[in-house]
């Protein structure tokens, strides 16, 4: 008997798109997924940072992801998050496929954010994009982004100017107008996407204009947040599930334990999006903050077996 299919980075990107990753993500909950139904994430600190165990089962199929987060790598010339996927048969718990999973959270991960882009910010015109960060997910999602908005300019913001300067320059062969800034512009954005590692906000919330939506999603941590209250308080704000952001989303956590706030502040998630039962009002700014959850890398992880087995 052959073992599992084994699926690396090269091969997932070349499976599956931004753009389709994101309609898998949006035909999962259409199908019923519940994400609040599915188990907490486990964190186990090590020497070297933490490992994330993230199981799920949904359908003929269950996996589990298990991720490593090593604050030290980018200095060695290594990736900051490490790991692997293991695709399950649902009915007997036998291994199908071994996937890449560092690539996999690069799929999953903007393809989330993509989705709720897609039903929070507006499509009547090609928008302004300020993007923090110029790690990997600030090119996944600068990519999932273009594949669900046109975009009139994207202004890169980043910690590390040699960085923001080589991001900025990639958007510019995907045909985008794009230069580096500085984190006042979100005053002018339509559209502000948070991929850092920041611990403490980026930017100043109260200069982001009603009707922009802000996407936040490098924080899984209750301390850690990369928006501040004042950008939360204003915000209609959307989730992934509020289970997980109300155990791991320090930009909802820590202006709740200010008092700023009330868990009824969450206006909806992300299910409650994509199936039309929410629908985003005018006036207000839309934040949406997502921590990344298991269910997201079984369906993707799901998509791209069953892409290979007809590859």
């Amino acid at each position: 008997m052959s073992g599992p299919l084994v699926l690396d980075a090269a091969t997932m990107t070349r499976l599956m798109g931004p753009a389709v990753v994101t309609d898998v993500l949006a035909e999962a909950l259409k199908a019923g997924v519940d994400p609040d139904a599915g188990p907490a994430r486990t964190t186990v600190p090590v020497p070297a940072g933490e490992l994330l165990l993230m199981p799920a089962a949904f359908g003929p199929f269950a996996g589990v992801k298990v991720a490593g987060v090593a604050p030290a790598n980018p200095a060695r010339g290594l990736p900051r998050i490490t790991g692997s996927y293991l695709l399950l048969d649902g009915a007997d718990l036998q291994p199908l496929a071994l996937l890449d999973g560092a690539a996999l959270t690069e799929l999953r991960t903007p393809a989330v954010s993509a989705l709720a882009v897609r039903h929070l910010a507006p499509d009547d015109r090609p928008l302004r994009l300020v993007l923090f960060g110029s790690g990997p997910q600030a090119y996944g999602h600068l990519e999932a982004v273009l594949a669900a908005r046109e975009v009139a300019e994207a202004v890169v913001v980043a910690r590390h100017p040699a960085g923001g300067r080589a991001l900025a320059g990639y958007a510019r062969t995907l045909g985008v107008l794009a230069r580096t800034g500085t984190p006042d512009e979100v005053a002018g954005a339509d559209l502000v996407v948070c991929c850092t590692t920041a611990r403490a906000p980026l930017f100043d919330g109260t200069l982001v204009a009603p009707g922009a939506t802000v996407v936040a999603i490098g924080s899984h941590e209750p301390a850690a947040r990369e928006t501040d209250t004042a950008l939360v308080v204003r915000s209609e704000v959307y989730v992934e599930a509020r289970s997980a952001a109300f155990r791991e989303a320090g930009d909802l956590l820590v202006p709740l334990a200010e008092g700023a706030i009330g868990a009824e502040h969450v206006a909806g998630d992300l299910a409650e999006l994509v199936t039309g039962r929410r629908r985003p009002s005018a006036g207000r700014p839309r934040f949406f903050k997502s921590v990344g959850m298991a269910w997201e890398d079984l369906v993707v992880a799901t998509a791209l077996y069953r892409a290979a087995d007809r590859s």
